[in-house]
């Protein structure tokens, strides 16, 4: 019964794994999506999309980090997840659910699940090329404006020879509109023998539980719930557990963004670091209703040493 953390792109980057996985409760993550075009890319470009290689391919809490590819030409992303592999990648993960429109506008991600030939030529190339003790597993969402293919694209991926897929239960039109269709991952696992994890809508303990139920699935894909809730796979564990749960209060939580600022600073541009810290924030309003005046009260600093101050005096106020 793993929790998976979702690949978000721009969202879930190194430092936000290192985070999640550092609370607990994350059983393993998948990368944001690496673009492949027309190349093999340089060493350094999976060292910054994935630094865990440098650790064996975990985080710093020892979560085993996949590394996912975005592409659609078969011989380009099989060299890519060689050398990916041969970086330390513990898995191979394989991209057809990003529904950007700039990246379905390069044929990547959600625009590929119109073919199915082209899913299966891809994961079939990769899959022979990827030495046999590295997983290749995919991600897709139930297809582009429709979910006519859904069955058929499933198939495909399974027959290339992937060893696990991940479905998020919306179409690329969908978006992230709820529902999610999760009795559409269950017709899903019974047309392909691989093991299928779902992923979509799961934002507390009862969303999990659903998921399961209906779905069928005993691993389950978290992103924006987990974004919003950094302890809701203590609290699925727990609860899965029978044990009593006691959630992560505000001022802890606090304290995770005193210390999540820290990292971000050392990661990029001082003029994006309060971007990062208030894109945190304002997917936390769902659970700390806290964050909304936070956020009202900090929108007009940029400056990294006044965010700094004023996370560390509103900290203060909280305690």
């Amino acid at each position: 019964m793993k929790i998976v953390l979702a690949p978000m792109e721009g969202v879930v980057d190194a430092t936000m794994r290192h985070m999640l996985t550092d609370i607990g409760g994350v059983d393993q993550c998948v990368t944001e999506f690496v673009r492949i075009s027309d190349r093999l890319l340089p060493r350094k470009v999976f060292h910054r999309l994935s630094p865990e290689l440098l650790n064996g391919g975990k985080t710093a809490s020892g979560v085993p980090v996949i590394v996912q590819l975005l592409g659609n030409h078969p011989e380009m992303m099989a060299m890519n997840a060689c050398r990916a592999a041969k970086l330390g990648a513990p898995g191979i993960d394989l991209n057809f659910g990003c529904p950007a429109k700039t990246v379905n506008k390069n044929r990547g991600g959600a625009v590929l699940l119109q073919f199915p030939e082209e899913i299966y030529s891809i994961i079939k190339k990769v899959r022979q090329e990827v030495p046999a003790d590295v997983p290749v597993t995919a991600k897709m969402r139930l297809g582009f404006a429709d979910k006519s293919l859904a069955l058929e694209n499933a198939r495909a991926i399974a027959d290339a020879g992937a060893d696990g897929l991940a479905v998020h239960a919306r179409t690329k039109v969908e978006g992230y509109k709820p529902p999610a269709h999760w009795e559409w991952i269950a017709r899903i696992r019974e047309a392909v023998d691989i093991p299928v994890t779902a992923n979509g809508e799961v934002w507390d303990y009862q969303d999990y539980l659903k998921c399961r139920e209906v779905s069928g699935c005993d691993d389950v894909m978290i992103g924006r719930g987990l974004i919003a809730s950094p302890d809701l796979g203590l609290m699925i564990n727990s609860h899965n557990r029978g044990e009593d749960f006691q959630a992560m209060s505000w001022p802890c939580m606090l304290s995770v963004l005193e210390d999540y600022l820290e990292r971000v600073v050392v990661q990029m541009a001082p003029k994006y670091v309060h971007g990062r810290l208030k894109q945190w924030l304002k997917m936390m309003q769902r659970r700390y209703p806290q964050a909304e005046q936070m956020l009202l009260e900090m929108r007009t600093l940029k400056e990294v040493g006044e965010v700094r101050s004023f996370l560390q005096a509103y900290k203060a106020q909280a305690v």
